[in-house]
C-alpha cells in the first residue's frame, strides 16, 4: 500500500514538472449588469490568450461576479484549448492564410526577418504568446475581439509546414520546395541564348 501511495505522489510531481511555463495576455474584459429588484448586479466577462511562445496558443472565456475569478477561469479554459501551429525558422508562417468566424476576417502573410508583428488589437495578443516575431496581418469585417481572435485561429489551424504537406503527399521535403539556385542558373541561360 505505501509504495502505492509512493508512485501516485512521484507521478503528480513529474507532471507539475514537465508542464511547460504558459505567459498569458488579457485581451478584453466586459462589465454586464443585472437589473433586480433591489438594483443591478454587475459581472464580468473576460477573454484571455495562452501561449508558450514556442508555437502553442490557446484562447478562453471566462464569466464571474469578480474580475480576477473571470480572468482564472478564461486562463483555465485556454489552457485546455490550445492549438500547435508549426512555425517556419520559428519566427513566422509557413505560407499566407485566410481565416474567418462569423462576421470576422482576417489576412496573415509571411513577412522577412526584422518586420515585427504587424497586427492590430487581439490578433497581435495570439501572435505575441504563439512567438511570432515577423508577420503582416490584417483585419476585415467585424472588429469584435472574439470575432477577431477565433478568425486568427481559424487561419493557424489551416496552416502547413512542408514536412506535414510532404509526408501526406508521399514525397520527400526538397520535392515539394521550391528550387532557388537552379532558378537563377536557368535564367542566366535564356539570357545567353
Amino acid at each position: 500500500m505505501a509504495e502505492r501511495d509512493n508512485n501516485r505522489g512521484g507521478g503528480r510531481g513529474r507532471r507539475e514538472e514537465q508542464t511547460p511555463e504558459f505567459a498569458d495576455r488579457l485581451v478584453a474584459i466586459n462589465r454586464v449588469s443585472k437589473t433586480v429588484k433591489g438594483g443591478k448586479r454587475f459581472g464580468f466577462a473576460a477573454l484571455v490568450v495562452v501561449g508558450d511562445q514556442k508555437g502553442r496558443v490557446g484562447f478562453g472565456k471566462g464569466k464571474a461576479k469578480e474580475v480576477p475569478e473571470a480572468i482564472r477561469k478564461a486562463t483555465e479554459q485556454a489552457k485546455r484549448k490550445m492549438i500547435r501551429v508549426p512555425l517556419k525558422e520559428g519566427r513566422t508562417l509557413h505560407h499566407d492564410v485566410k481565416g474567418h468566424a462569423g462576421a470576422g476576417k482576417v489576412t496573415m502573410r509571411t513577412a522577412p526577418q526584422g518586420t515585427g508583428i504587424i497586427a492590430g488589437g487581439p490578433m497581435r495578443a495570439v501572435f505575441e504568446m504563439l512567438g511570432i516575431q515577423d508577420v503582416v496581418a490584417k483585419s476585415t469585417g467585424s472588429q469584435n475581439p472574439y470575432a477577431m481572435i477565433h478568425a486568427t485561429l481559424d487561419g493557424l489551424r489551416n496552416q502547413q509546414s512542408p514536412r506535414n504537406v510532404a509526408q501526406r503527399r508521399g514525397k520527400k521535403v526538397a520535392d515539394i520546395l521550391p528550387k532557388r539556385e537552379e532558378a537563377p542558373a536557368a535564367a542566366a541561360e535564356t539570357e545567353e541564348a
